[in-house]
């Protein structure tokens, strides 16, 4: 039984997120609170497994109640944020503290409202929690590369900010031009994007339909009703259509795949990373039976290792990576990948 408490200064919004967790078998609500003093003393009394957080709180806000939490005492924590872009940054600032994920506070209540809240509830207690560490000055090393014709797709889920903010920031300025699907609510993908610019050399950009598809570029899939694709040989463009969840998501690091494996074939590099479920895993395989290089966060550093599980399982990892070596492992020279093989 996973033991949850909920932080949040609305009564009304402490109740519906208690009636919707209470609805799953495997989760008890142990506690709420109103402020950060009082989910203080909860945490001290109650231990639970995992904390809903309101991001903007009285007295403490969300961020410096999170900081403390991860750096006293870390354990998992879903960040519960409005759909606005104040609201998209803090989360965003929130997950790179070691927050487990996100969910967006729905416009109306009822208990159709946070349709996801359990299942990343439940992921979270079982999500790796980390000490936050002081990182202040300095600069992850960025890996040298000449662009060589190459295709870079990358997918991740929960735990997925963090990880693709160690990736990408350590790419050059004329990296390999790079597709990313992330799973994130359709409000905070620009401002993830945004986020990911100001940190990296290459230009980082929320994708849109007709996108140029060239090095020294890193494209973000919209979340919300698209899927994020490549198209074109001449001249590669980024395509954003509407479509059906594909493996559960919109947008689907499968759908992302899959039109990379075709377009791109040998030339193609699949990375998957941080996340729950089994979204990417079989997209990763055609990249590598269409002769691309495919590379798995390896388990130790994963967040959750939902993801990068399902497509090491049936064959789609060519080689496990942990985190801090996954960028060199995506610009490798072909010849280099040829020594290890």
């Amino acid at each position: 039984m996973i033991r949850a408490l909920i932080v949040d200064d609305s009564a009304t919004m402490r109740s519906l997120i208690s009636a919707v967790l209470s609805r799953d078998p495997d989760i008890e609500v142990v506690g709420q609170a109103g402020d950060p003093y009082e989910a203080r003393e909860a945490i001290k009394a109650l231990n639970p497994d995992v904390i809903t957080l309101d991001v903007e709180m009285p007295n403490m806000n969300g961020i410096e109640f999170l900081e403390k939490i991860m750096r006293l005492r870390p354990m998992p924590v879903v960040m519960v944020s409005t759909l606005t872009v104040r609201g998209a940054e803090v989360t965003l600032a929130a997950l790179e503290l070691g927050a487990v994920d996100c969910v967006a506070k729905p416009a109306t209540g009822g208990l159709d409202a946070f349709k996801d809240l359990a299942e990343k509830v439940k992921a979270a207690a079982r999500a790796r929690v980390r000490p936050l560490r002081d990182t202040h000055g300095q600069a992850p090393a960025t890996v040298e590369h000449v662009p060589d014709g190459r295709l870079i797709a990358i997918g991740s889920s929960t735990g997925g900010v963090e990880a693709l903010i160690a990736v990408v920031s350590r790419f050059p300025a004329n990296c390999p031009p790079t597709l990313i699907t992330q799973h994130m609510p359709a409000t905070f993908t620009k401002s993830f994007a945004e986020r990911l610019d100001r940190l990296s050399a290459p230009k980082v950009e929320e994708a849109y339909d007709g996108a140029p598809v060239e090095p020294g570029r890193v494209y973000v899939a919209p979340g919300g009703a698209c899927h994020l694709e490549v198209t074109g040989r001449a001249r590669m463009v980024c395509r954003v259509q509407p479509g059906e969840p594909v493996s559960g998501h919109r947008p689907s690091v499968d759908v992302l795949f899959r039109s990379v494996a075709r377009l791109a074939g040998d030339r193609a590099v699949g990375a998957i990373l941080t996340g729950m479920g089994r979204d990417g895993a079989q997209g990763l395989l055609e990249i590598r039976q269409a002769g691309g290089r495919t590379v798995g966060q390896d388990e130790a550093s994963s967040v959750v290792y939902g993801m990068p599980r399902a497509a090491f399982e049936i064959g789609a990892v060519e080689r496990q990576a942990p985190l801090d070596r996954m960028a060199a492992e995506l610009l490798k020279a072909p010849s280099q990948v040829a020594e290890r093989v």
